[in-house]
């Protein structure tokens, strides 16, 4: 049988100060791997120190790691896929068995989990501890699961994955898409405790706290209207309905006092917000069934991919 191939991802913008120690312990971890650095518009010596360390050397122009990532996923063809920041955060000791799980256990998602280690005595921002515990228990509450580590930057894909995820965010918050696609879609899900260290001196973190907070939230929203819209739109309808129900009692206590509608204009706002809770009800329904829809046609194209891994598997057995 030929041998399994295995990708090493590794994002970069501005990391001349680690880029080539993340190489060298990736090519140390799997020796049988090939490094990929994709450069994101790097204005120091980081394309020049990955090459030289080894790595092959591609370029995304669009700004944003989730369009890195993209970028990524179109291009490159493994059975595996391992993605690891460039900032030598995340040792690579447990490299071998999260790729271990993807290869011979089924997994679609392996996550290194830095929050179950070293992440909050290690971390030194304390706002991205309090994000991180925060996004982590929001996504475990609206999706009724239990990642241990949301925005992780270390983690594993089988081929079936990579080649089925629709990326739609363009900067940071593309780990929340990737962990809530895969829960979403009932994937097999892994999680290998792994240590987390604080970057070295002289290299800076690209995420802002706030800003890049910020659209981590808004993404949770999003998605969750997308993959879970009866949910969502039934919680916006109750709202509405409880606003309705509250403004019109007064209007109804002065009828059953005076027999007189006293005022019109709230009677008739109340009417409209009625509507519209309704409307956004019956919404949630008909979105609900074309999330059903969207989850079968997923099977089919994972099913797919799938068959065309079994296909070439046998072509390259053939040829050996």
């Amino acid at each position: 049988m030929s041998e399994p191939g295995i990708a090493v991802l590794i994002p970069c913008y501005n990391e001349e100060k680690t880029i080539a120690k993340v190489v060298t312990d990736a090519k140390t971890a799997l020796p049988k791997a090939v490094i990929y650095v994709y450069d994101n518009n790097s204005t120091d010596r980081t394309a020049e120190l990955a090459v030289a360390a080894g790595a092959v050397l591609r370029n995304e122009y669009t700004q944003g790691k989730g369009n890195v990532i993209r970028r990524m996923f179109r291009e490159i063809e493994a059975d595996c896929y391992l993605i690891v920041d460039g900032d030598d955060t995340y040792p690579f000791e447990q490299a071998a068995e999260m790729v271990d799980l993807v290869l011979n256990k089924n997994a679609d998602m392996v996550i290194g989990d830095r929050l179950s280690s070293t992440y909050f005595r290690e971390n030194k921002r304390p706002f991205h501890n309090f994000g991180n515990s925060l996004v982590r228990r929001t996504i475990n509450h609206l999706f009724r699961c239990d990642i241990m580590d949301i925005m992780t930057g270390y983690r594993a894909f089988s081929h079936g994955f990579v080649k089925t995820f629709p990326v739609l965010s363009q900067g940071f918050e593309i780990e929340t898409e990737m962990t809530i696609h895969a829960v979403f879609n009932v994937m097999s899900i892994y999680n290998v405790v792994v240590d987390y260290r604080d970057r070295p001196v002289g290299s800076e973190s690209k995420l802002n706290t706030y800003r890049d907070g910020f659209r981590v939230l808004k993404m949770i929203a999003k998605l969750y209207k997308d993959y879970k819209p009866l949910s969502f739109f039934s919680f916006l309808s109750a709202i509405l309905t409880i606003l309705s129900v509250a403004f019109v009692i007064p209007v109804l206590i002065d009828y059953s006092q005076t027999g007189l509608v006293l005022r019109f204009p709230t009677l008739i706002v109340c009417g409209f917000v009625l509507i519209a809770a309704l409307q956004s009800f019956f919404a949630g329904l008909i979105l609900h069934n074309l999330t059903l829809k969207n989850r079968r046609d997923f099977e089919y194209r994972y099913h797919e991919v799938s068959k065309a891994d079994d296909r070439q598997l046998n072509m390259k057995e053939n040829i050996r």
